[in-house]
């Protein structure tokens, strides 16, 4: 039974399609991954022997050191002519090499030794299947009579060992251990391999199991385990779909790839569409039934380009995209492609532009209270200039900062120098306060302190500050979620229901909230004078706030009539560019002086 287990791993490792067709191919891991067990051979044969030195060399050039006075891993170099002799595939034996004409004046190690050598022996290594793929060679500084059949038994039992452990090394270097498909490095090597062969295209398709959120979930949820389970079940509907003559490679957590068999050939959309569906049927795992959401990608390679391109980086990003396509599969696109890229660039430039640079800047939108025209707040709303691209819109770098995870560091940037600059402004007699958006990824018992560290910092009352949540944010959390809001409270700060009626409103929850203030989204207000339906939205959600104790703000005032038919409306206070548009913080104090009665301004108030 073992014997039948090892040949298997064998196969795998070394043979097959996967594995390239020249000699050393095969054996190419051995440059890149370690021969398991070799240390405990060498020192099995060392000791046994009595020898002092063990050396692995393989075919393919890699070799594996054991010296019993410096112990493993210490460099050396075969000399050419003892290499030679032991790539033959026989053994031998050199009882004193200075007694030996051919030997005598070549040392077995070039470059300095540490003391001269005078005896080796070597015996071939092969694996199960009878393959020559190297020798073990022992060395020792005393010459000897030779080998007794006893010291030539513990040889050839050391050699044994050591084309197993060159066997599972290779195995392991192409394997992945929990579905036993080959993985990513050996998707290069057999791809390279196509190209040595002569073909000139490729089609490749990879299949993203999962959003890397969700899988998480699963493991959190579920354990280890059952994601294992799971990559394995859809492995084996993956290669139930798979066409003849067609590798798969699981080439990370939670994705596969594999390589056409025909190039010039892409595949049906029918084959395609067959796919997702095997891939979107609920998976019954360890007992526990489980829908995906998949995404799978095809990429044409020029397989000639392979040097100088990433195939499975593009492959990747079309089944990344693959998973918000209805139909579950896409084929590469440059352009998708190159937003991506810019994506990850913009990323890695804002958290630089948080720690390094200058580059972040705020403006500040004010907010006038209805019943009297006076300014009461300004909104704190983050700014980027890069140095290169110009402007960055806040509606492009601000959720990659929220999917990056950068929210966190982005909102203590703005805390920082929003109440910095509510300070200085009422240092110089602005009586105003500040309103600062704040995430999802903000939202834990740290908030508090965050909030009263920067209040005390700069001198200013918490009172004077106010925290705007989503609606969407507050109502997807619960107890804890009324815990630190009340804790804000406690400390003085107000709460702000940021865009109402966005979301899906739960007004039990809502009733709950310990929030101050409601701010009616602006998709509703800018068609409100063309529109009926919205303006009854505006005037029964401005009534329902009231009724819950809330103050209503209504966004998106863009005009006259817009402005008029508020202050007809049971509402508070307004904000958008009827009133101003965002303003540098120089600006806001003679913005300010101008508008302090903002029922006289006729227009704009933003110089």
């Amino acid at each position: 039974m073992h014997t039948t287990v090892e040949h298997a791993l064998e196969a795998t490792a070394l043979d097959g399609e996967s594995a390239s067709s020249d000699e050393t191919g095969p054996l190419a891991a051995g440059d890149h991954y370690t021969v398991p067990g070799f240390d405990s051979v060498a020192h099995l044969a060392s000791a046994s022997l009595g020898v002092a030195m063990v050396a692995l060399v393989l075919d393919s050039g890699s070799a594996y050191w054991y010296s019993r006075d410096a112990g493993p891993r210490t460099p050396h170099v075969l000399h050419p002519l003892y290499l030679e002799a032991a790539r033959r595939g026989a053994g031998q034996v050199l009882p004193d090499i200075a007694a030996d004409a051919r030997y005598r004046d070549t040392p077995p190690l070039t470059g300095p030794s540490p003391a001269t050598l005078r005896f080796f022996a070597c015996e071939p290594v092969f694996t199960l299947s009878g393959r020559h793929v190297g020798a073990l060679c022992v060395m020792d500084h005393a010459p000897r009579s030779g080998l007794d059949e006893a010291g030539l038994a513990a040889l050839r039992d050391a050699a044994r060992l050591a084309g197993a452990g060159v066997v599972l090394g290779s195995y392991l270097g192409r394997t992945d251990p929990v579905t036993q498909l080959p993985h990513r490095s050996a998707f290069f090597e057999d791809l390279r391999s196509r190209h040595k062969n002569g073909a000139q295209r490729a089609w490749l398709i990879a299949i993203e199991v999962a959003p890397v959120e969700r899988f998480n979930a699963f493991v959190r949820a579920m354990g280890f385990p059952y994601a294992d389970e799971l990559m394995r079940a859809v492995a084996a509907r993956v290669l139930d779909w798979m066409p003849p003559r067609t590798n798969l490679y699981q080439v990370g957590v939670t994705r596969f790839a594999a390589v056409l068999p025909d190039g010039d050939k892409p595949l049906e959309t029918t084959q395609l569409d067959a796919l997702v569906a095997r891939l979107r049927t609920p998976f019954d795992c360890l007992d526990i039934p489980l829908t995906l959401q998949p995404g799978v990608g095809l990429l044409d390679l020029d397989v000639r380009q392979l040097d100088g391109s990433d195939p499975l980086r593009q492959v990747m990003s079309a089944s990344y995209a693959a998973q918000r396509n209805p139909r579950g599969w896409a084929l590469y696109e440059r352009s998708q492609d190159e937003r991506h890229r810019q994506e990850f660039f913009l990323v890695t430039e804002l958290a630089a532009a948080l720690t390094e640079r200058t580059e972040l800047y705020l403006h500040y939108q004010p907010r006038v209270r209805l019943s009297d025209g006076r300014c009461i707040a300004m909104e704190a709303l983050a700014r980027w200039r890069h140095p290169t691209l110009g402007e960055v819109p806040p509606g492009q770098f601000v959720p990659l900062a929220e999917r990056a995870g950068l929210m966190r560091s982005l909102t203590g940037w703005v805390l920082d120098h929003g109440v910095a600059q509510l300070a200085a402004w009422r240092r110089a007699g602005c009586d105003v306060g500040l309103s600062l958006n704040i995430s999802n990824a903000d939202f834990d018992a740290d908030l508090v302190t965050r909030l009263q560290d920067v209040a005390t910092r700069y001198g200013v009352e918490p009172r004077t500050l106010e925290l705007e949540f989503t609606e969407s944010t507050l109502l997807a959390h619960n107890d804890a979620t009324r815990r630190h809001l009340a804790a804000v409270r406690e400390l003085g700060a107000g709460i702000a229901i940021d865009d109402f009626g966005t979301g899906y409103s739960n007004l039990a929850s809502l009733r709950q909230m310990p929030a101050t203030c409601l701010k009616i989204d602006q998709s509703f207000v800018r068609a409100m004078d063309a529109s009926r339906h919205d303006a009854a939205i505006v005037r029964s959600t401005a009534a329902l706030a009231h009724d819950l104790g809330f103050r209503v703000v209504v966004e998106g005032v863009e005009t006259r009539r817009i402005y008029d038919a508020v202050r007809r409306m049971d509402c508070d206070e307004v904000q958008g560019y009827f009133v101003s548009r965002p303003l540098p913080a120089a600006a806001v104090p003679p913005w300010l002086e101008r508008t302090a009665d903002w029922h006289q301004v006729d227009g704009e108030g933003a110089p």
